[in-house]
C-alpha cells in the first residue's frame, strides 16, 4: 500500500519496486528475527520493529513492569497493514477428532478467549468474550482498532510458486545485505 500498489500483486515489476525501496533502508536494519525483538525492545536495545501487535504490547508491558524508562508505542501505518490471525485446523487423518473438537470448543468459550487475550494482549474475534476482557485492552485502539483503521487492513493472498521464489530471493538478499 505504501507504494500505491496492491500488496497482493504478483507482477514482478511491482515486487521489484518494493524490493528496491526495502534495499534503501537495509543499512539501518540490525537484525531479522521473529521473536527476539520482544525482549530487546523491552530492554531498550532495539528502537523500531515491524512486528505483531501482541508482541509489541507484551514488550511495552515488560518495559513498564521493569520500570526501566523504556517507552514503547505500537501503531498501524496510515496506509494500512497486513491483518494476521491464528487459526486451528484438524488434520484429516487425526486419530482423536472428538478431542480436537472439544479443545477447539474450549478455546472458543468466552471466558477462555478473554483469558487468552488478557494474557497475551492479542485481540480475539469472539464477541461474547469482549465484556470479559480487561478494559485497558479493549479500549486500546492499537489492539482493537476502530473501523476506519480496520478498513485499511488486508490479508495476503496465496501466491504462485514463481512469486514465492521471487520473494525468497529478495528476502535472502535483504537479510544478507546484498
Amino acid at each position: 500500500n505504501y507504494l500505491g500498489e496492491d500488496p497482493n500483486s504478483t507482477d514482478p515489476a511491482v515486487i521489484d519496486k518494493a524490493a528496491a525501496l526495502l534495499k534503501t533502508i537495509r543499512p539501518h536494519i540490525s537484525n531479522f528475527h521473529s521473536s527476539q525483538y520482544i525482549d530487546s525492545m523491552a530492554k531498550g536495545s532495539t528502537c523500531l520493529v515491524v512486528g505483531w501487535s501482541g508482541d509489541v504490547i507484551q514488550a511495552r508491558d515488560r518495559a513498564d513492569e521493569a520500570q526501566n524508562g523504556v517507552k514503547i508505542a505500537y501503531s498501524i501505518p496510515k496506509e494500512g497493514a497486513p491483518l494476521w490471525f491464528d487459526m486451528l485446523a484438524i488434520p484429516k487423518d487425526a486419530k482423536h477428532v472428538d478431542n480436537a473438537h472439544a479443545f477447539i470448543n474450549y478455546l472458543l468459550e468466552p471466558q477462555v478467549a478473554a483469558n487468552n487475550t488478557n494474557f497475551v494482549s492479542y485481540p480475539n474475534a469472539n464477541l461474547k468474550s469482549t465484556e470479559l476482557i480487561n478494559k485497558d485492552i479493549t479500549g486500546d485502539p492499537t489492539i482493537y482498532p476502530p473501523p476506519e483503521v480496520r478498513a485499511k487492513l488486508f490479508t495476503f493472498a496465496i501466491i504462485p510458486p514463481e512469486v514465492d521464489r521471487q520473494y525468497t530471493r529478495i528476502w535472502t538478499q535483504l537479510k544478507t545485505g546484498r
